[in-house]
């Protein structure tokens, strides 16, 4: 499956939940609504994953933690805030960089119009 055929699916799951519960829970909650119907989708998904990074030759355990990476292509980056600043765009960007992923889905919660909400963030393209 492509990065994009993923992208909506999780799109699809993330309206899904959007109508259902809206805006206003932790993020917390999203992720965990978010990692079900993604299961229930069939797709391979995890969550909260620790990842270390190699610097020259210093290798530094639990580095960053992914919300979550479905099929080991697409990272999702799920916020419940009130804007989107630049530095959450940043974040994904590099946790695309380091795991050599095309493609990352920056997922606000806290939006009013779901769609909104959603920002797509590419490595390399």
């Amino acid at each position: 499956m492509t990065e994009n055929e993923l992208s909506k699916i999780v799109f699809e799951a993330g309206l899904k939940i959007h109508k259902k519960l809206g805006p206003g829970l932790f993020e917390n909650v999203y992720e965990e609504c978010m990692f079900h119907e993604l299961n229930k989708s069939g797709v391979l998904v995890e969550k909260q994953k620790v990842l270390s990074i190699v610097y020259e030759d210093l290798t530094i355990q639990n580095a960053f933690r992914l919300d979550m990476i479905v099929e080991n292509k697409l990272i999702l980056e799920i916020k419940a805030v009130e804007y989107i600043n630049p530095i959450h765009k940043a974040q994904l960007l590099t946790y695309l960089k380091m795991t050599n992923c095309k493609l990352g889905l920056l997922i606000n919660f806290q939006s009013d119009i779901f769609k909104n909400g959603v920002t797509r963030v590419v490595n390399g393209l």
